[in-house]
């Protein structure tokens, strides 16, 4: 693994922040591509549509748990090591997936890639650590509006591949992204100089993880055994007292996995509040907007598209985040990012009204979309932002890695309820009604509302903690 270079040697910052971004766009991509090609491996595997589901839950579920214990990890013994460990993880699980014959090792080479999810809290403390303090915001910005665009740009990419070459090159190329990134990350990403000493919480790891696996198999299976059914309902009420046992373990360990004093802060509560919120809003548009340009012409709603054109419907609202991203970062920089959260949780109420109300032309979807994704580009630009600035530098790993599941469960929560809103108003032919659609946007932005709410009430503050005593001076790099 590399060593930290002199400081005279080390590398401009926007090379490293290139560098990043291929790992956080490979990890992203990896979340929806995949979305469009369910049904293709499912007739491949000749597995139930129960079954099929694994791929999406057990990538979600390896993600969540592995993503905090990455960061912390990170923090503890380096950041460069275990983001270069996380890529490793990742392209190695998409090499499983490509060779896969059968389920099993499908769903086994998905929890793999979902350990590549430290891609997220470990590249944010490496920018918190090697970037210039005036760059930090605008970096931090840029990779975490890449979650909203990897997500855009992966239904279109997945329809083509799936439809087109075989849904096997969706995970090739996630390989080679993969292999890209962790070469690139060994070779010219510096170690971080900033360390926090311990030892690794291997009983809260195994604590939290059962925890979310009853919460997130009770949210991704909510819609076929019923959301007030006992098994749903004990799932969920199983999962609570099991996080609740780990929030009073950590606040005893002497070195936890995750500081629950730092995560209780007013700040940083009530930014993963808004965090879920959002990925609540902009996952849920992700598997409404393919579905209702589905559908075929004639009933209340549907353009007749086929899935690659559905997809592309999202593709330049995503396009648009990546131009966004960096104007939320400087006005995080000059303003603080709280500004930037609420511009863009009232830009995304907009655009998911917008989808409410005006959705009978492709033009019409692509609008609101593109104005939907603005809103979410602000929002995902701010919110890691907001957590870097509440906590110290030695926490960044943890604190970020906590927001990066909030966002998970987000996501995975709005695209159920989404679509056991859209099963509650079925017509009589058995298609979808726009009703539902109404609904299910209207859903989203009453998500956003609350989140915007949220941001007004957080507090104004600085960053947290100086500059790492191993860190250079803007002109030094």
């Amino acid at each position: 693994m590399s060593h930290a270079p002199a400081a005279a040697a080390r590398q401009h910052h926007h090379r490293t922040l290139l560098i990043l971004g291929v790992g956080a766009l490979a990890y992203a991509l990896a979340q929806t591509t995949v979305v469009p090609a369910l049904a293709s491996i499912q007739a491949e595997f000749a597995v139930s549509t129960t079954d099929i589901t694994w791929m999406v839950t057990g990538y979600f579920l390896a993600a969540s748990i592995a993503t905090p214990v990455m960061g912390r990890l990170g923090d503890m013994f380096g950041k460069e090591r275990f983001l270069a460990i996380s890529l490793v993880a990742f392209a190695a699980g998409s090499i499983v997936c490509a060779l896969s014959d059968s389920l099993a090792p499908m769903v086994v080479g998905r929890a793999l890639q979902g350990i590549g999810g430290g891609v997220f809290p470990l590249s944010f403390g490496i920018v918190r650590d090697e970037f210039p303090r005036d760059n930090v915001a605008t970096g931090i910005a840029m990779l975490g509006a890449i979650a909203g665009i990897g997500g855009a740009i992966g239904l279109p990419l997945g329809g083509f591949l799936a439809e087109h070459t075989g849904f096997q090159w969706i995970f090739w190329i996630s390989a080679a992204m993969g292999v890209v990134a962790t070469v690139t990350t060994i070779r010219f990403v510096p170690e971080s100089p900033v360390r926090t000493p311990g030892r690794v919480d291997l009983v809260g790891a195994i604590v939290m993880g059962a925890g979310l696996t009853c919460v997130l198999i009770a949210i991704s299976r909510a819609n076929d055994w019923g959301w007030g059914s006992a098994t749903t309902l004990g799932l969920v009420a199983a999962g609570a007292v099991v996080l609740a046992a780990f929030a009073a373990f950590e606040r005893r360990h002497p070195q936890p996995l995750v500081n629950m004093a730092t995560l209780s802060r007013r700040p940083v509560l009530m930014t993963n509040l808004a965090t879920l919120l959002v990925g609540f809003g902009l996952f849920g548009t992700f598997i409404l907007v393919p579905q209702l340009a589905e559908l075929p012409k004639g009933g209340e709603v549907g353009l007749g598209m086929d899935p690659t054109e559905a997809g592309l419907l999202l593709a330049p609202g995503g396009i648009l985040m990546l131009f966004v991203a960096p104007v939320a970062g400087r006005i995080g920089e000059r303003r603080g990012s709280k500004l930037p959260l609420v511009i863009g949780c009232l830009v995304a109420i907009a655009g998911l009204v917008g989808l409410a109300v005006l959705h009978d032309s492709a033009l019409q979807l692509i609008v609101w979309s593109m104005v939907l994704n603005v809103g979410v580009g602000f929002a995902f630009a701010a919110l890691p932002n907001l957590i870097v600035d509440a906590v110290d530098g030695h926490e960044t790993g943890e604190a970020t890695g906590v927001n990066t599941i909030f966002r998970n469960v987000g996501g995975s929560l709005g695209s159920q309820v989404s679509a056991a809103i859209l099963t509650g108003h079925v017509l009589a032919s058995g298609m979808p009604g726009d009703a539902g659609f109404r609904v299910a946007f209207l859903v989203g932005a009453g998500g956003a509302a609350v989140a915007a709410l949220i941001a007004l009430a957080l507090p104004r503050h600085e960053r947290r903690g100086e500059a790492p005593a191993g860190a250079l001076a803007p002109a030094e790099r």
